[in-house]
């Protein structure tokens, strides 16, 4: 009777262990899926934006259309993309076509006067802002996820569950390069 109650208390235990390792790995994930979301948000913020930034700036100027046609485009593609891989390289386009459409502005004073131009830029960058908190936020997420996974036991637990490291939000090394914009 001995033998089995030594057994019955291990089996217990690695059960207890096994259910607590697979309901922090769901934690985990949620709380990446959520960051994730954010993300998403204000992605979706931003491109929604860009058409009124757009459209002011065009009833200035109406020579550079192959900015413009740029920013559409960019905006296409990150409103249709999917995934980490996806969203990244989307985002990273439309900040290299928005950096160009703000090189435009800085050659129209009038347009950097206009009030709903200035409320716009305002708007995108508490956007660009809270962008910026969300992509840490997810990317605090996804290293907690991907040490715990790593770590063991917790790598032999997950390796059961068939979990898998989860991809970083990082720019692409094009994008590092700030555009030069001077308002004067």
């Amino acid at each position: 009777m001995r033998k089995y109650s030594g057994l019955l208390i291990v089996l217990l235990v690695a059960i207890v262990i096994f259910a607590g390792y697979y309901n922090s790995f769901i934690s985990l994930e949620e709380k990446i899926e959520g960051r994730w979301a954010e993300i998403e948000n204000n992605l979706q913020r931003r491109a929604d934006l860009i058409p009124n930034l757009v459209a002011t700036v065009q009833g200035y100027v109406t020579h550079e259309a192959a900015v413009f046609t740029e920013i559409a485009q960019a905006r296409s593609r990150l409103l249709g993309a999917e995934g980490v891989a996806g969203k990244v390289e989307a985002s990273s386009a439309l900040d290299s076509a928005l950096g160009r459409l703000l090189m435009v502005v800085e050659q129209y004073p009038e347009l950097k006067a206009d009030r709903r131009f200035a409320e716009l830029q305002d708007e995108l960058a508490g956007t660009e802002n809270r962008l910026s908190v969300a992509r840490l936020r997810y990317n605090e997420a996804v290293t907690a996820f991907n040490a715990r996974i790593r770590r063991f036991p917790g790598n032999l637990i997950a390796g059961l569950m068939g979990l898998e490291r989860k991809d970083y939000f990082q720019i692409k090394e094009e994008a590092r390069e700030v555009p030069k914009v001077e308002f004067k």
